[in-house]
């Protein structure tokens, strides 16, 4: 409906410049034909002008030889200034129509953020931040981005265009709250420097003490600072990048592997499931009945790990599997 209105409002203003435009083109004419070719067209033209606009000189052009010379000024006044009061009543709708839609998709949007749980917040949305965002929205996971350049959230909405957003600094707690942060599952931290993505972790560990950080990082002397403001992991991507660039070198076959595991659009993917109190001293091979089509990798436990566990492996609470399974089933439903 409002999308409709305003192409309403903008096919008015079309009009009404038509409409000037015309009135310009009759008076210009009219003039030419009743002063003769000893006035030029920009003459005539000035002369419509000042008859619409009521400035009020003399006249340029003599139509006083004319019968109905000065008839043609009173219509050609009378009709430019009332074209040119339609006009500027349109720009004035068109320009508070624009403003009222702005602040209708703005309350609409901070509605529909209120209504999230469990989301991700992504602070940043440059070259790092838009694929940690697509890949969220891949998988299915619902998520809210934060900018404060308005250029990188319309860079981002292209492509796209139901994205949730907030346009402002992360580092303000306003906004981070504005994004939801309290019913928040996740922050990325992944603004242009360290010292921002700093204070991200630290604010957000604030507001909320139980969502997950993950931050990035380019200088590895700022990594310790910012784990301990409240990260929860330290990405480098200058660091990371290096030995993933190494192992294309050297294992390349491995690092297709991961690569594929980690592509948002991958037919596979590699998944983390943690074993519920349910299921804990029952043995592995129950969580095969309605999973077949997944394959368990590895089992960490207390911060030890375990690869290709046997199928009569007795799990424990908290454990945390490594999980091979298809693209759409990225949470797998276990049977107790």
């Amino acid at each position: 409906m409002a999308v409709h209105h305003e192409s309403r409002v903008i096919r008015n203003l079309l009009i009404a410049l038509l409409a000037l435009v015309s009135v310009f083109a009759i008076g210009t004419m009219g003039y030419r034909l009743l002063g003769g070719p000893q006035y030029s067209w920009l003459d005539c033209f000035y002369m419509t002008f000042i008859t619409i606009s009521t400035i009020g000189y003399h006249e340029v052009v003599d139509v006083t030889p004319h019968e109905y010379g000065r008839l043609f000024t009173v219509f050609i006044g009378i009709a430019g200034i009332g074209v040119l009061g339609y006009v500027l009543s349109t720009v004035t709708a068109f320009m508070l129509e624009s403003d009222l839609n702005v602040l209708r998709r703005r309350k609409k949007m901070q509605n529909r953020i209120a209504q999230l749980k469990n989301h991700y917040i992504v602070c940043g949305v440059g070259l790092v931040g838009s694929n940690v965002a697509h890949d969220l929205e891949m998988t299915g996971r619902p998520s809210v981005i934060i900018d404060s350049d308005i250029n990188n959230i319309h860079h981002y909405l292209e492509t796209h265009p139901l994205q949730l957003y907030v346009h402002g600094d992360a580092t303000d707690n306003d906004v981070l709250l504005a994004a939801g942060i309290k019913h928040a599952k996740g922050v990325f931290a992944v603004a242009h420097d360290d010292s921002s993505n700093l204070v991200i972790s630290l604010s957000s560990k604030q507001l909320n003490p139980n969502l997950r950080v993950v931050a990035r990082c380019h200088a590895l002397k700022n990594a310790e600072k910012t784990r301990r403001a409240g990260a929860d992991a330290v990405i480098s991507p200058d660091f990371s990048g290096g030995l993933r660039i190494v192992s294309a070198m050297v294992r390349p076959n491995v690092m297709n592997f991961l690569d594929e595991m980690l592509k948002s659009d991958s037919k596979l993917r590699m998944e983390e499931v943690v074993i519920p109190d349910s299921l804990a001293g029952k043995p592995l091979s129950v969580l095969y009945h309605s999973n077949k089509d997944c394959l368990v990798l590895a089992l960490q436990r207390n911060d030890a790990w375990q690869f290709n566990p046997q199928a009569h492996h007795q799990l424990q609470d908290k454990d945390v599997l490594m999980v091979i399974c298809p693209h759409q089933k990225d949470a797998i439903a276990w049977n107790s």
